[in-house]
């Protein structure tokens, strides 16, 4: 079971018996608690004419006592207006992930926490998945979120490449999108710390967008499908990478990391229905602060 299903169901209960509370429960508590009051008030008149405090104070407790609710509804209908405003960011505003893998170095390094805008690609209904409202379309460049096509309940982050339509081809670990080579200018050497070596890093433009890459040019160039491809007849694996034609209604994506990510290039396209959201900002990296800010 999913974090959007279980934030989901939270709120339904939390809201039906917080409903419960406001309708049926609360009016009944106070009915109660005024006639203990008054009851109260007849059997202590004498008392509290004189000001005893030890009966002001009695009655002062069921007074109290009138607003509070019990325990199990304290913490639960208590807490659906957190809940609620939650699920509502969550589902259709901005949602925090945390970057799992080097995939996408050097723009996102393992440990970044980010958020992810979920309305930049169109409005969807919370576990449905289902468009609602139209926003903007992806572009290439865009940082995207999306459910994996092979397994929908794991995420993954990669760059989006291609649009429906292109024609994507990567040989020898170079870049054309519809027979254009994508500008790259070398950017010096990245030193990967969890494999210790050395990576030749690129500052590649795909439309407005310039950001890094990484190439490892010890790693051969070759190209394979996996069994899970989503569609393998859209792409000719030849000597040293691949020609693809992204089909309608999907995504050719590719990590920064080319030489150490799982992508488009081994296990397909990403459907339009996949997308999640556009990321766009780390806001929490707690061994390495200096990388919170935005990025592209």
């Amino acid at each position: 079971m999913n974090f959007a299903l279980i934030l989901f169901i939270l709120t339904v209960v939390t809201g039906a018996l917080w409903l419960l509370d406001v309708i049926f429960l609360a009016p009944k508590r106070r009915a109660e608690a005024q006639d203990e009051l008054r009851a109260f008030d007849i059997d202590n008149e004498e008392a509290l004419r004189r000001g005893e405090k030890s009966v002001v104070a009695a009655r002062n407790a069921i007074a109290i006592r009138i607003k509070e609710r019990p325990k199990w509804l304290e913490y639960t209908a208590g807490f659906f207006p957190i809940i609620l405003i939650i699920f509502v960011i969550r589902s259709f505003f901005f949602e925090p992930f945390r970057i799992p893998s080097g995939s996408m170095m050097p723009t996102l390094e393992t440990g970044d926490m980010i958020l992810v805008n979920k309305y930049k690609y169109g409005v969807r209904l919370p576990v449905l998945n289902t468009k609602i409202l139209n926003w903007e379309e992806p572009k290439r460049g865009d940082v995207a979120v999306f459910r994996y096509p092979p397994n929908p309940e794991i995420d993954y982050i990669k760059r989006i490449v291609g649009l429906p339509g292109d024609r994507i081809t990567y040989i020898d670990k170079k870049l054309k999108v519809n027979g254009v080579p994508v500008p790259e200018t070398p950017a010096g050497t990245f030193y990967d710390e969890t494999k210790l070596l050395d990576l030749n890093q690129f500052d590649e433009r795909l439309d407005d967008v310039t950001h890094k890459i990484l190439i490892d040019r010890t790693r051969p160039s070759s190209l394979y499908a996996l069994p899970t491809h989503t569609d393998p007849g859209a792409c000719e694996y030849v000597p040293g990478g691949l020609d693809c034609i992204v089909p309608k209604n999907t995504y050719f994506v590719l990590g920064d990391n080319r030489d150490n990510s799982e992508d488009s290039r081994y296990w397909g396209f990403v459907p339009e229905k996949n997308l999640v959201g556009k990321a766009f900002l780390i806001w929490l990296n707690v061994s390495k602060p200096s990388r919170i800010g935005f990025f592209e």
